[in-house]
């Protein structure tokens, strides 16, 4: 089984790979039992949510982490990844806004291309 490190890091590198917008890490190990981290990253369109969420189920399971859930697909808005130790919510913009998952869990505001753990595309 990956690290959770290395599940990040494969997560940041797909979305780095589709031209994610907006990406951020928040650090959950000390804020909650349900996953290290969450990703939280933008799409411009139903099809390019649709893809990126492709891509990192893709790599993922390529890597051997532990069965991957995924909701949202096909949907408008919002699409969300359990992959175990990291946790993916990709979002419209719009939706992104008003669900504010970085100011509810005390995240950074996002910052594109910035990276961390090794990741590509991401902040922590």
């Amino acid at each position: 089984m990956p690290s959770a490190d290395d599940v990040l890091h494969a997560v940041g590198q797909s979305l780095d790979d589709d031209k994610a917008l907006d990406v951020v890490v928040i650090d959950l190990f000390e804020k909650s039992f349900l996953a290290d981290y969450m990703v939280i990253a933008s799409g411009t369109s139903k099809r390019h949510l649709g893809s990126m969420a492709d891509h990192v189920v893709e790599k993922v399971k390529e890597m051997g982490a532990s069965p991957v859930a995924v909701e949202g697909v096909g949907s408008e808005d919002w699409v969300l990844i359990d992959a175990g130790d990291v946790i993916v919510h990709l979002f419209r913009p719009e939706a992104r806004s008003f669900y504010a998952l970085e100011r509810l869990w005390g995240g950074p505001a996002p910052v594109q291309a910035a990276t961390a753990h090794g990741g590509a595309g991401i902040v922590a």
